[in-house]
């Protein structure tokens, strides 16, 4: 295993585990003996990499902050940035509203399969709606006073609020070059040094990573809903997973474009990060490897990266806006409803703005849903509709939230001339240099 690259070992666990989940699960233990012995070693995986997403976040934006020595540059970069993540998530919605209208996978769905979803499904969409109730009854400027911490360690003490962990580490940064270097130079050093033991720890985490999605997947197979409810609605999931892979290949497309970088080269550098996102439905918990591959195996300069990938990891989320876009039109022809051109124009505003707050976490996707549904004027009763294989989707979406905040990077550090070639370092690249030494 130890030759294959880090994407076909990822792979292969994928497979195994999948493979592992549907030969016990003809025995009456099996699922039982995957939820108590196995599930335990996925969840761990995924804590290991949530443990240090908050570090990560902190070290690498203040160093990267504090690298642009001047503010002017810290403003160009972030208008850039906001505004190419803006540009691709409308590029994604327009994507699923033209898919789903082509396809219109909503009519397939008969009364009675419609029913039996609903009575299943049922609570799961009441607390997902009282979730986003409390969300559309906050004031039009909350989402702006959330962006201000209080507290800086109860913030960092949970993953949700990396907009609170993002605003205090520019904030920080930009008090470090508004003072003398001789006196910022300690503070620097210390989170230059921090920020490479958080990339070391990241690449001991990932010799763990088949093994980790090896237990995820086995997990999912067996917590799966029953295959009548799965086969009821592959219409509307082909349509989702369609628009999901298209929306890659223009990532790739762009890149290409712009950087004068093959898309092989872009997929092939990313990939690792696709498939843990998608094992793990979390661009949080998947941003530290994220950040690896863009600097290591794309060529990104890490003052690109660590300012633009932290920033796309809670507010573009383009798959998941292309996912809402079918599920909102698609609940919307279930129930016989047809959406008008202003509504639709409205669903393309309010998803691109509702995926700018949407945690990034698995099924917060889901949540923000159900502001787009009430903008639209469509029952949020359908969100019981799309649950049985919302799980399956967030997956997949979340490989593409990772792919165009990579594609993202590649284009800022284009414009800033700060892409290069990549320099990929080993796990125990500095023992064996020691070793050597001696």
């Amino acid at each position: 295993m130890k030759k294959l690259e880090l994407h076909w070992q990822i792979l292969i666990g994928m497979g195994l585990g999948v493979l592992f989940a549907f030969i016990l699960s003809y025995f009456e233990w099996g699922s039982g003996f995957i939820t108590d012995w196995i599930k335990p070693f996925g969840t761990i995986f995924i804590n290991a990499l949530k443990l240090i997403a908050v570090p990560l976040i902190l070290a690498s934006l203040i160093k990267g902050v504090s690298d642009l020595k001047d503010i002017s540059s810290l403003s160009k970069m972030g208008l850039r940035t906001i505004l190419t993540y803006l540009t691709t998530t409308v590029i994604a919605v327009s994507i699923g509203l033209i898919i789903v209208n082509v396809f219109e996978p909503g009519k397939s769905i008969e009364s009675d399969t419609r029913e039996e979803l609903v009575e299943s499904y049922g609570g799961d969409a009441e607390t997902t709606r009282q979730s986003a109730q409390k969300q559309k009854e906050s004031g039009p400027l909350q989402a702006l006073e959330d962006l201000v911490p209080e507290n800086i360690f109860g913030a960092a003490s949970s993953n949700s609020n990396m907009l609170q962990v993002i605003f205090f580490a520019i904030f920080f940064g930009i008090g470090m070059i508004l003072i003398p270097e001789k006196q910022s130079r300690p503070i620097k050093e210390f989170f230059d040094s921090l920020n490479e033991v958080i990339l070391k720890m990241i690449d001991l985490i990932m010799l763990a990573a088949p093994y980790g999605v090896f237990a995820l997947l086995a997990a999912l197979v067996v917590e799966a809903p029953s295959a009548d409810l799965f086969i009821a609605l592959a219409y509307y999931a082909l349509c989702v997973v369609g628009g999901l892979l298209l929306m890659i290949g223009i990532y790739a497309l762009i890149v290409g474009i712009f950087t004068k970088k093959t898309p092989r080269f872009f997929l092939n550098g990313i990939s690792p990060a696709q498939l843990l996102a998608f094992s793990t439905s979390s661009s949080a918990a998947t941003l530290p490897v994220t950040m690896e591959r863009v600097e290591e195996h794309l060529g990104v300069h890490p003052q690109v990266s660590s300012f633009v990938l932290p920033i796309g990891a809670t507010i573009n989320m383009d798959g998941t806006s292309l996912y809402q876009a079918v599920a909102a039109v698609f609940i919307a022809q279930a129930f016989g409803i047809e959406l008008s051109f202003a509504a639709q124009l409205g669903i393309i505003a309010t998803a691109t703005l509702a995926s700018i707050g949407s945690a990034a976490v698995p099924g917060a996707g889901m949540v923000m849903l159900v502001i787009v549904l009430g903008q639209a004027g469509i029952p949020e009763a359908g969100l019981a509709l799309i649950f049985a294989v919302d799980r399956p989707l967030d997956m997949l979406r979340t490989s593409v939230n990772v792919t165009g905040d990579a594609a993202v990077a590649m284009l800022v550090a284009k414009s800033q001339d700060k892409l290069g070639d990549p320099q990929v370092k080993d796990w125990d690249d500095n023992y064996k240099k020691e070793e050597s030494e001696k």
